[in-house]
């Protein structure tokens, strides 16, 4: 199903999962996977290969992106535009292997 919003929804909660990714639910109800190991090799994302910095993500203010420091953050544009949506079909599913798959503190 093609997300047919021009602009980005802002974000109503982040959970990280194994593997580097992200499970982003926004406002509109919509849930992409975000994998954030695309970013791994850019400088100012090297802190997120540390298991418990990844896994301290927050939403922003507003809920337009999360961040893990003052430096060091995603809009909420980038993880919709780079994330994968979890069909409404099989969102159930989806999610419930998602969150079988959350990495707990």
């Amino acid at each position: 199903m093609a997300k047919v919003e021009m602009n980005a929804p802002r974000i109503k909660s982040v959970t990280p999962l194994k593997e580097r990714r992200l499970l982003v639910t926004f406002v509109n109800g919509v849930q992409n996977i975000y994998d954030c190991r695309r970013i791994l090799n850019l400088d100012r994302f090297q802190l997120l290969r540390h298991e418990a910095f990844f896994k301290a993500v927050t939403v922003d203010p507003g809920g337009y992106g999360v961040s893990w420091s003052d430096e060091m953050d995603l809009s909420e544009y980038e993880l919709w535009d780079n994330g994968v949506e979890i069909e409404h079909g099989a969102a159930l599913n989806r999610e419930e292997t998602a969150i079988d798959q959350v990495e707990r503190g």
